[in-house]
């Protein structure tokens, strides 16, 4: 990563030692608190069990994850779209993630795809890209919306199914090792209210601060987690997915 002297925390925050959505709004929406500090809590946990070695973070934006993997890796290359009006002084590489990626085979430990795949038109070809570049036992996290709003329009062009997320790993030479619901059905109602009555004149900013903090009390009782967990499979808000180079495709 380019200038790591001048990286600031981004998307994500640390707070008591637990990852979550940043506050500043120029970071992360406020309708978006929730659906953000979920997705944050993933890679808090799965960075700690997995990443490693040589990392890649694919479409890194702002590197909002370093701080959640900086202690674990021995290297991280950042990639992303090059930008001539605001240029991201943390890329190695400015690139087209719809072509093949410009590096050799094999050479990533650990691969980052952070709500990055719904904005690809080809899905395939760069999870077989992903593929070519890990080594040998090499591991893909990534995460993706499902019932979530239109959003970098005109470019949001998928949402993914579980069955779709493990065929394309299949059929890309990945073998999928976890694939998780990120949120149920009272996150997806706490969303969609959310970034709606945020369009309403002066209430609307605090009842969607409120019902976000509501549900995230709500979600972490014992009923409200039952209820999230026993929802997500039919209703999900999103998924997270770790997957490794599949050495006998």
């Amino acid at each position: 990563m380019q200038s790591v002297d001048t990286w600031k925390p981004g998307k994500f925050v640390y707070r008591k030692n637990r990852l979550i959505a940043s506050r500043d709004t120029r970071e992360v929406g406020i309708s978006s608190r929730l659906n953000t500090d979920l997705v944050a809590g993933f890679y808090d946990t799965f960075l700690k069990k997995y990443a490693g070695g040589k990392l890649l973070d694919l479409g890194c934006g702002k590197v909002p994850l370093y701080s959640a993997y900086k202690n674990y890796v021995t290297d991280n290359t950042c990639v992303d779209w090059g930008n001539t009006l605001h240029k991201n002084q943390h890329l190695d590489h400015e690139c087209d993630l719809t072509k093949p990626l410009p590096f050799e085979d094999g050479i990533y430990d650990t691969v980052i795809l952070s709500d990055v795949l719904e904005h690809i038109p080809r899905p395939e070809l760069l999870l077989k890209e992903i593929s070519r570049v890990l080594s040998s036992d090499g591991i893909l996290l990534l995460n993706v919306p499902f019932f979530y709003w239109l959003h970098e329009e005109p470019h949001d062009f998928y949402r993914y199914t579980e069955f779709a997320l493990r065929h394309m790993s299949e059929i890309s030479g990945l073998k999928v090792i976890d694939l998780t619901p990120v949120g149920g059905a009272p996150e997806i109602m706490t969303d969609i209210y959310a970034k709606n009555i945020l369009c309403v004149p002066v209430i609307g900013k605090p009842l969607a601060i409120i019902a976000q903090w509501f549900t995230t009390l709500f979600i972490n009782t014992g009923f409200g987690a039952k209820i999230s967990r026993s929802t997500a499979r039919k209703f999900p808000l999103g998924y997270f997915m770790v997957a490794k180079k599949n050495l006998d495709s």
